[in-house]
């Protein structure tokens, strides 16, 4: 089963690399990653996707509370949530096919982004299914290059992964706290 963690950690250099490197270390796999800054640009959220089982779940949950730099981490899978993901795919259009695949584009609302002279640049955003869908509709005429974000989440409604005290998600999984376990 695919996860979808919301971590919530301090803004510093080389937080990146200590999530990285407990993934790495303990041979879990990141399905996705995507970090960025928070409305306080003191803190950073990562929302990262990983595949596994409860055990799973568990310990990269209590391997990210360790980490000093982890203020919250809320499991968000069974929330209701919105999630994004960017993509740019230069694909080949020679003028024979370009109306095909500015046909596609517009179905898929997504946007030509730049224009070669055998190539086009679509940026489309959207869930994990568009984006895949998108795809697949493109890679007939031949896909020359393509580059994706991880997801982003949100949770929907009043509900929140924030640190100001908003939270009333039940899937907080600790946090930055004196009272951390060692597995």
């Amino acid at each position: 089963m695919r996860h979808t963690l919301a971590v919530l950690v301090e803004n510093n250099p080389g937080v990146l690399t200590r999530v990285a490197g407990l993934f790495s270390r303990r041979g879990y796999n990141i399905d996705s990653l995507a970090v960025g800054r928070t409305e306080n640009a003191r803190i950073s959220r990562m929302t990262i996707v990983v595949e596994g089982d409860d055990n799973v779940l568990e310990q990269v949950t209590k391997q990210l509370n360790k980490l000093i730099d982890v203020i919250k981490i809320c499991d968000i899978t069974s929330e209701q949530y919105v999630d994004r993901e960017l993509v740019l795919i230069k694909v080949a259009a020679d003028p024979s096919v370009r109306g095909e695949i500015m046909q596609i584009v517009d179905i898929f609302r997504a946007r030509i982004v730049d224009i070669g002279r055998k190539t086009l640049m679509i940026e489309c955003t959207g869930d994990e299914g568009k984006i895949n869908a998108i795809i697949e509709s493109l890679k007939p005429f031949g896909i020359r290059e393509l580059v994706r974000t991880g997801k982003i989440a949100m949770l929907r409604g009043a509900k929140s992964t924030s640190v100001d005290g908003t939270d009333d998600s039940s899937n907080v999984i600790n946090g930055n706290s004196n009272d951390r376990e060692d597995d």
